[in-house]
């Protein structure tokens, strides 16, 4: 039953970016081009959400689907680290043309060559995670 909600969550999630369009590839292009504020209306509603949810998981006990009390640690600011990964995610959204969500909403609408690009992202993240003792961070 547990993975059925995240089945439909996930449903409802390629819909809301089917039809908002960030699937899009010419939506990407146009927000790394600066022609369009579409992208970044979506970017910037999505963080101001994101930011009102976290603020109120902090005040409210809030538990995991496992009765566990989520709690948050605070980690220190290493600006090195966050530009170096954004850079790589960034380069990686603009060659693909899709972040990591949407990149499975392209695949379920038939575009099968996504299924190389998740393939190759489950395989970068591994590679992360043998080489992360060897990383700065």
């Amino acid at each position: 039953m547990r993975l059925l909600s995240f089945f439909l969550v996930g449903i409802f999630f390629g819909i809301v970016a089917t039809k908002s369009e960030v699937i899009s590839w010419f939506r990407i292009y146009e927000m790394f081009r600066f022609e369009s504020f579409h992208m970044y209306g979506v970017i910037g509603t999505a963080v101001v959400v994101g930011a009102i949810i976290m603020a109120l998981m902090k005040k409210l006990p809030i538990k995991t689907i496992d009765g566990k009390l989520v709690t948050y640690k605070v980690k220190p600011m290493q600006v090195k680290r966050f530009l170096f990964g954004g850079t790589i995610f960034g380069l990686g959204w603009g060659l693909i043309g899709a972040c990591p969500g949407p990149m499975f909403t392209m695949l379920g609408h038939g575009f099968l060559i996504f299924g190389v690009v998740i393939i190759s992202a489950v395989l970068g993240a591994f590679a992360y995670g043998s080489l992360r003792d060897h990383l700065p961070h």
